[in-house]
């Protein structure tokens, strides 16, 4: 098992911050990406967390990404709208689209907001939820460079092409959905390329079509889609609904983010549901505790306590901001390149394991 290593999340926020700002990033884009990556890790999505800061600075010192464009807004009624990301980050045109749905869901009841020309945003999760502390519903989707073959085909074309959804409850966590349309993330399959391990079977196909343990021949393949043609059909529908809806390009044009020859081509769909427009929101959350509460009162299969969306990951958090988060060996080497290329002091570290 390869060395991780215990940093804090104040240490963490503090080194992005510091990088980004040196790389040039306005202090309060610095900071919505920072929380972005930090969301990730804290939450154990490690493929959404700080080991993507070093692609996303080597694309943007590739020239096909920009570090800190404006974004305007392109088309817009008083219930939707449609930002233009100006290739810059995903995180970023993803904080500002989700602010502008609240909004107009305020007063519009529903509002949905599109962003084109965007970049591998992280975690699906880190926009709903602000929906959802806004006591609202929200629900959000990306599409994703070709991870997943349409049903039948041996060759890849659709992301992995997340649904999100994350609905507010009174006394209790929110509800927070986040899954892929693939049976594992992308990111969980790079992780284990990094960590030079096999994954199980089940995960992926080769180039062939065939199941693999490999996990460099799982990313040159296809990976499995959940629920088979289900899945597929799921992940061609978002693809269309993001990338082909605002123009951003079509199936299989999204690029990977370490591809360094051309902008990515990202599109995602950000949505907003005012939840006061429909009942009152406080007889709302509390009925949402009642659905948690009767979910966890059902007999268990293991025995053990039953989880609702999002609460694992929760639980994560608040073991990870008390004793520190694990981060692999080789992504801490990462992140003190940057600090070396960008003059800024090394990552301090807390501990390390095996």
């Amino acid at each position: 098992m390869s060395a991780t290593i215990l940093v804090s999340a104040d240490c963490l926020e503090s080194f992005c911050n510091a990088v980004l700002k040196k790389a040039g990033l306005s202090e309060r884009n610095a900071f919505t990406l920072t929380e972005s990556l930090l969301f990730g890790d804290l939450r154990g999505l490690a493929a959404h967390g700080v080991a993507r800061l070093p692609e996303y600075l080597a694309r943007v010192n590739a020239g096909v990404m920009k570090l800190d464009p404006s974004m305007p807004i392109e088309r817009e009624t008083a219930g939707s709208a449609l930002l233009d990301a100006n290739n810059g980050l995903g995180q970023v045109a993803g904080a500002k689209a989700m602010a502008m749905a609240i909004e107009k869901a305020k007063s519009n009841g529903v509002a949905l907001v599109a962003v084109k020309n965007s970049n591998h945003f992280g975690a699906a999760a880190y926009f709903a939820r602000m929906a959802c502390e806004a006591d609202m519903i929200g629900l959000v989707t990306t599409n994703a460079a070709p991870s997943i073959a349409p049903y039948g085909a041996k060759v890849a074309l659709v992301g992995t092409n997340p649904l999100c959804a994350a609905i507010p409850a009174a006394n209790r966590r929110p509800i927070l959905l986040d899954m892929a349309t693939s049976v594992v993330a992308r990111g969980k399959i790079w992780l284990a390329g990094l960590a030079g391990k096999k994954i199980p079977l089940g995960w992926a196909l080769d180039p062939e079509g065939r199941p693999t343990e490999d996990p460099i021949a799982g990313q040159a393949g296809s990976l499995e889609a959940i629920g088979g043609a289900k899945g597929a059909g799921l992940s061609l529908v978002i693809d269309i609904l993001c990338g082909v809806m605002t123009g951003t390009g079509l199936s299989g044009d999204v690029r990977l983010i370490a591809d360094l020859t051309a902008p990515s081509h990202t599109a995602h769909l950000l949505m907003a549901i005012n939840v006061a427009r429909f009942i009152d929101v406080n007889v709302f959350k509390n009925n949402i505790d009642k659905v948690i509460e009767r979910v966890k009162s059902l007999p268990s299969v293991s025995g053990s306590e039953i989880f609702l969306p999002g609460e694992i990951e929760l639980n994560v958090e608040e073991k990870r901001r008390a004793e520190g988060i694990p981060l692999a060996a080789n992504v801490v080497e990462g992140l003190n390149k940057l600090a070396e290329q960008y003059a800024v002091p090394k990552l301090r570290t807390a501990a390390a394991g095996a």
